[in-house]
């Protein structure tokens, strides 16, 4: 049931971001580019992300004292601004930058069939293997 919820999260999630044209590198680029063809949807799309999102945690924090498909809601609880952060921060917001594809707009965007589309995700994938094998070979590190 969870797999399935999930999926189906994930289609509506990359439907909205299909819908909104953030599928399109181009259009992200633009977003940017604000000293030349800066294209404020993203912008919208963002804030409009946010706005739906306070109201959908204010909803069910108010009311569920834990999650339909789990027993406690699993929330990030540390709020250390550390080297850890600020690196991979840097890093999304370079490959961002510099191909216009987010994960989240990327998935939905394998749909479109462009080459570019499927080495970005590609790569994306074998950077998340190595990030967690260099973590787990720090905490290997820091554990003996």
């Amino acid at each position: 049931m969870r797999i399935v919820l999930a999926l189906l999260i994930g289609m509506v999630f990359g439907l909205g971001i299909a819908i909104a044209g953030m599928a399109n590198p181009a259009k992200v680029l633009n977003f940017f580019d604000v000293a030349g063809s800066w294209d404020p949807s993203l912008l919208v799309v963002m804030i409009s992300a946010l706005v739906t999102t306070a109201i959908g945690y204010r909803l069910v924090f108010g009311r569920l004292e834990q999650p339909v498909l789990d027993k406690t809601f699993n929330l990030p609880v540390s709020r250390a601004i550390d080297a850890r952060l600020i690196g991979g921060s840097a890093l999304f917001g370079i490959g961002w930058g510099v191909t216009g594809f987010c994960p989240g707009g990327a998935i939905p965007a394998l749909g479109l069939g462009y080459t570019e589309t499927f080495l970005f995700v590609g790569a994306m994938m074998l950077g998340i293997v190595a990030a967690r094998a260099l973590q787990t070979s720090i905490l290997k590190v820091q554990s003996v």
